[in-house]
């Protein structure tokens, strides 16, 4: 009857696990890109009741009596699936479709994994850098932090599907060189080898002007160019990542090295979605059943530290 109560005591630890599991993701609901978490019980060590396996006669017995003395946690494992798109109309907020993570350089000098894109500018010390709420700069493809001059004008930027950073800039057009032999209009009218003297008199001021005219008649055409290249990955076991505060994942051995999107052909790529976040995937109905099944199941190992209390109180009132 010990074995008993500590197995229902196992049972209560592990379903307070769960417990606390569902609060947390029920607590995320909505934190932008928030992945749910499952956890996943393993049986703990079995006994053998008998140590003979085989009957009188020398034959195997066809069944070995074992019993286990309890559960525990085996893992908390997170769910990589999908979430909603929810429109910001802010251009800065990134929602990645796919499996991909956005790579950020941490105050230690590690790299962060996240799939929360909201992301401003804030003023650096070399210019503008594209960071998370918290102040941490978003990586390039070559692992460097995206730095845009001072100068730059936020609002004529934009990111396309592919991650890619586009800037607006308006260059000017070439007039057509003028065609040689072609004469001036004023020219041919002049009377022979008589020089125009208001022309030669021109004041300087005047030239100017005409300058100026020149000037404004130059007529500008709109190009976009690219300033930057988000450094998009993905992991082969995006599950086995350390899950740190902010909604940042770090790399670990079970979740392999990071595979850049860009470099690797055998990748699906994910699609950046400019003007919109990624939802957390955490389905409360689904979480809501999950706490009820949890607290019956704590409810019920409770009953069986009882019913073996009570059984061991019977055993002490016996006498003799």
């Amino acid at each position: 009857m010990l074995r008993s109560l500590w197995t229902g005591a196992s049972g209560m630890i592990a379903q307070q696990t769960n417990v606390d599991t569902i609060s947390n993701n029920l607590a995320n609901v909505n934190t932008v890109g928030y992945k749910k978490e499952t956890v996943e019980f393993r049986s703990l060590l079995y006994q053998k009741l008998q140590t003979e396996t085989t009957d009188n006669n020398g034959d195997p017995k066809p069944v070995i009596g074992q019993v286990g003395s309890g559960v525990r946690t085996g893992a908390i494992t997170s769910r990589f699936t999908q979430g909603n798109m929810t429109a910001t109309e802010n251009p800065f907020d990134l929602a990645l479709d796919g499996e991909g993570f956005f790579a950020l350089q941490t105050p230690s000098g590690e790299t962060a994994y996240t799939r929360n894109g909201s992301l401003v500018f804030a003023i650096a010390s070399d210019g503008l850098a594209l960071t998370n709420s918290e102040g941490y700069p978003l990586l390039d493809k070559n692992g460097s932090p995206i730095v845009l001059p001072a100068t730059t004008d936020v609002s004529k930027l934009s990111v396309d599907v592919d991650g890619r950073i586009i800037e607006e800039i308006q260059v000017p057009i070439k007039e057509p060189e003028k065609v040689e032999g072609e004469e001036n209009v004023d020219d041919e009218e002049n009377v022979d080898g008589e020089e125009n003297v208001e022309d030669e008199e021109n004041v300087e001021g005047e030239e100017n002007v005409e300058g100026e005219e020149k000037k404004e008649e130059i007529k500008y055409k709109t190009e976009h160019v690219t300033v930057a290249q988000l450094g998009i990955v993905q992991f082969n076991n995006p599950s086995g990542l350390e899950k740190v505060s902010g909604s940042l994942y770090q790399v670990t051995a079970a979740s392999g090295e990071p595979r850049m999107e860009l470099e690797d052909t055998a990748l699906k790529r994910s699609a950046v979605r400019s003007g919109y976040l990624e939802a957390s995937n955490v389905q409360t109905v689904d979480e809501i059943v999950n706490l009820i099944v949890a607290q019956r199941a704590y409810e019920m190992n409770s009953k069986v530290i009882t019913a073996s209390d009570q059984m061991l109180q019977q055993a002490n009132n016996l006498r003799g």
